[in-house]
């Protein structure tokens, strides 16, 4: 599969990585020509015959040379985690974005999807069939959460006639190539490191990675046939929810590991959390902490969503369902482990 080279014209920021690699494939698979913009070189998207950009969001000049011809943006790129400094979230996930979309201006582009995540609008409590009139908390436990949510509000008020604009709430991406979760939680489970927390009894949405791609094209087609769907966000999720713990045995069952049984109770895990933020704010450490409050508060709590507006609006429907996609993982794996 190699892109055309005729059809629009797509940016797609962090076109290298889990979902922006997703993305990259079906608008190449539906005739669009592709430009990639990211900090690293992937030999996958040279393969796909897709124009690369190597450099930082907030490379203003490179910035908007890569927007130069363009018809439609998919801002994919965002710094993800539960560590770092918080400066470092703000250039990739705040100033980024301004840059984006100053550079959608000054090309005059006229569509921008923006992938968001549902932590923006996440307080620590249960959030069940919530819908997109959940509003922003007044505080947040995790540096990505805050400046996402700053992120997602620039795009939103940025909407107008010249330049349409929708932000995706996709939750718990997952499939092949995962690399975050799944690779988190076998890592976690295979050092005996990983726990239950809470009363194992919480339900989450999750989403397959090419549902979660599909509906970034869902999106730009409703930009230019559905006035209604602009300057507003959107959950996304294979509209399937599932016993959390549940999941993530399947998900460790898929990849050959035992099951998770070990328990803490959600007061324990934060406890643990707020010490660890502290250790690896004052000392600094390396890499992630273990636990944090909001890792703590993830994993205890249901968070599972309406998305009648996406399917409404966006004409978005998940085409692959959660036993066909783990069934895709798991050949992927063995695929994996059968090329090493």
């Amino acid at each position: 599969m190699t892109q055309s080279k005729a059809g629009p014209v797509a940016l797609v920021t962090g076109g290298g990585g889990f979902l922006g690699q997703a993305v990259v494939e079906h608008l190449v698979a539906d005739g669009c020509r592709v430009r990639s913009l990211s900090r690293g070189d992937y030999p996958a998207l040279a393969a796909l015959g897709v124009e690369h950009i190597r450099a930082p969001l907030t490379d203003a000049a490179a910035v908007r040379s890569a927007c130069a011809g363009v018809d439609v943006v998919y801002h994919v790129a965002a710094k993800a985690g539960l560590g770092g400094r918080y400066a470092d979230y703000v250039d990739a996930n705040v100033r980024g974005t301004e840059v984006i979309l100053d550079a959608c201006r000054h090309a005059g582009i006229g569509r921008l999807v923006y992938t968001s995540s549902p932590s923006v609008v996440f307080d620590g409590s249960d959030m069940e069939g919530a819908d997109e009139s959940a509003s922003y908390p007044a505080h947040y436990h995790s540096h990505y959460s805050a400046t996402k949510a700053l992120g997602e509000q620039a795009v939103l008020a940025a909407n107008d006639s010249s330049l349409r604009t929708l932000a995706l709430r996709p939750h718990l991406i997952w499939g092949p190539r995962d690399n975050h979760i799944l690779p988190r939680i076998v890592a976690r489970a295979r050092s005996g490191r990983l726990r239950i927390v809470g009363d194992g009894q919480n339900r989450v949405d999750t989403v397959y990675v090419d549902n979660a791609a599909e509906v970034h094209l869902c999106a730009a087609r409703a930009l230019d046939a559905e006035p209604q769907s602009s300057g507003r966000a959107y959950f996304i999720s294979n509209d399937e929810p599932v016993n959390a713990w549940d999941f993530i045995n399947r998900l460790l069952a898929v990849a050959g590991v035992a099951p998770v049984r070990k328990r803490i109770s959600r007061r324990a895990a934060r406890s643990v959390g707020a010490v660890c933020e502290w250790l690896w704010t004052v000392l600094p450490l390396s890499g992630e902490p273990p636990m944090t409050r909001f890792l703590a508060d993830e994993l205890s709590t249901s968070h599972w969503f309406d998305i009648s507006a996406a399917r409404q609006l966006l004409g978005y429907s998940p085409r692959v369902s959660l036993d066909e996609g783990l069934g895709r993982l798991q050949a992927w794996l063995r695929d994996e482990e059968s090329r090493q």
